[in-house]
């Protein structure tokens, strides 16, 4: 498919991707990586490189590397390289940010996701572990900047990808997509708004054929809302300046969320800028074939394996296997309700509509649903079986949803919600009805099917609202003939 062009320009987009590792302390120290403490209180002699110390791998934070290149079906370097990434800044320590350059971890390796009906594949170069840098803060100082050290020397990936991308919608599903990743797999914690999953997106644009433009680098997106804003912002400045005939150069942008805007913060560097070279302190780090092995066996089902599964096993259609994968909590309320209730269809469709809506509404997850994956199997039972209908089923809900009640039956019962099944009282209703509203029985004999939706509609005000539908429906068309 031919990528979308605007005011004739075809955008190109990559991604740089920095996934705070879930370790308890840091890449190369004992150091807590703990989020909250006061400034400077985190960071130890090893972080800010003071003499005499040396740097110690964390075996934690290369087990996490491990299963990430697992998941993306990446390449696993059996030996890879620490380098020293030299530049000077306030919030670095050392000088120097420990990294790998010239031989990553983890090689290669994609990311799928679908775009509407449309699946996509976005290809990574590498991810490569390295440490992260203090925090500079600038507005709490009347004037000055202060310097917080505490981040210092936290495990991270650094994600890179191919510049496969062709629209801001793309780049976001992508960037999704692999927030699902890692925390799906346990590897990162996720939390945008705390630092944990910060992305960085190259952007560029050209003429189609053209060869790539010069990229801007949008540095440090925190949420998908300020992503899909910052590139939008991007791809519409850079055209405006090449329509207008300036150049664009290469930078690195920070987005203003307040403004809408995107700003120059330096200009960009390229990879000799930093005058890499091995870290003397650091080792090769080796991963035996056998480590690898070992963490494959024991890796968690993917989400996109789990949603084919459930595609397989519960006849699910390909969207709500996907939309019920989006989180491994999701997706494990689902399967409990679907194997205690046998509807798998109906519970998704409850999951996906009632549940989702009330979550939204709360601003709570999954997990701190009221109404357990056992209560929503009770409940599509008692629809499935025809005890209740499904604007009964809402009530119920409702009352355990509120804590007004925790057993369906109950409630039901409670509530007199049971529809009418009693055949013979509803055929009484039904020719009652029918006697009631010849001009509606005359209109639909005449072809005209809101005439019958109306008696329909009178059963059910008859029956308090008890009636089965179906039956209704079924018994009303017999009557008439139809």
């Amino acid at each position: 498919m031919s990528a979308k062009l605007i005011h004739g320009y075809e955008v190109v987009i990559g991604f740089e991707t920095h996934t705070q590792l879930a370790t308890h302390s840091k890449i190369f120290s004992r150091a807590s990586t703990a989020f909250g403490a006061e400034p400077n209180t985190q960071a130890c002699a090893v972080d800010l490189a003071l003499p005499g110390t040396l740097p110690v791998m964390n075996r934690e934070a290369v087990a996490c590397a491990i299963k990430l290149g697992l998941a993306l079906g990446s390449h696993i370097a059996p030996k890879s390289i620490f380098a020293r990434k030299n530049y000077f800044y306030p919030d670095l320590p050392k000088g120097y940010q420990i990294s790998q350059f010239e031989i990553p971890v983890v090689q290669g390796g994609e990311v799928s996701f679908f775009l509407g009906d449309e699946q996509k594949t976005v290809r990574l170069v590498r991810a490569h572990l390295e440490e992260d840098a203090g925090k500079s803060l600038h507005e709490e100082f009347h004037g000055m900047s202060g310097i917080d050290l505490n981040r210092a020397g936290t495990p991270l990936l650094e994600i890179v990808t191919e510049p496969d991308m062709r629209s801001t919608e793309e780049a976001v599903a992508y960037a999704k997509e692999l927030h699902k990743i890692v925390t799906w797999i346990g590897i990162c914690d996720g939390n945008m708004q705390e630092g944990s999953f910060r992305c960085d997106a190259n952007v560029s644009v050209r003429k189609p054929g053209q060869p790539l433009g010069t990229r801007r680098e949008i540095k440090n997106l925190n949420s998908f809302k300020f992503m899909q804003q910052a590139i939008d912002y991007e791809i519409r400045w850079q055209i405006e300046e090449l329509e207008d005939g300036r150049a664009i150069e290469q930078a690195t942008v920070l987005f203003n969320p307040d403004t809408g805007e995107t700003r120059a913060m330096r200009t960009k560097e390229d990879a000799a800028d930093y005058r890499y070279f091995p870290d003397p302190d650091l080792p090769p780090l080796v991963i035996a074939p056998e480590w690898v092995e070992s963490t494959r066996a024991q890796m968690t089902e993917l989400p996109r394996a789990m949603a084919a599964r459930f595609v397989q096993d519960y006849g699910l259609p390909e969207y709500d296997a996907t939309t019920l994968t989006q989180s491994k909590a999701m997706a494990a309320y689902f399967e409990a309700a679907a194997r205690a209730s046998g509807q798998a269809k109906l519970a998704s469709n409850w999951i996906m509509g009632e549940v989702s809506r009330r979550l939204n509404t709360g601003e709570i997850g999954i997990e701190q649903a009221p109404v357990s994956a056992q209560q929503l199997a009770a409940l599509v039972q008692r629809i499935a079986d025809g005890t209740i209908s499904n604007n009964a089923a809402k009530q119920v809900f409702d009352a355990l949803w509120t804590g007004e009640a925790s057993d369906v039956d109950a409630v039901i019962e409670a509530k007199g919600l049971k529809q009418m099944n009693d055949s013979g009282a509803l055929e009484k209703i039904v020719d009652e009805v029918i006697a009631a509203n010849p001009d509606n029985v005359a209109q639909f004999k005449a072809g005209k099917d809101k005439a019958f939706n109306a008696l329909v509609g009178q059963v059910m005000k008859a029956s308090k609202g008890k009636a089965n539908p179906q039956q209704a429906t079924d018994l009303l068309r017999a009557r008439l003939g139809a």
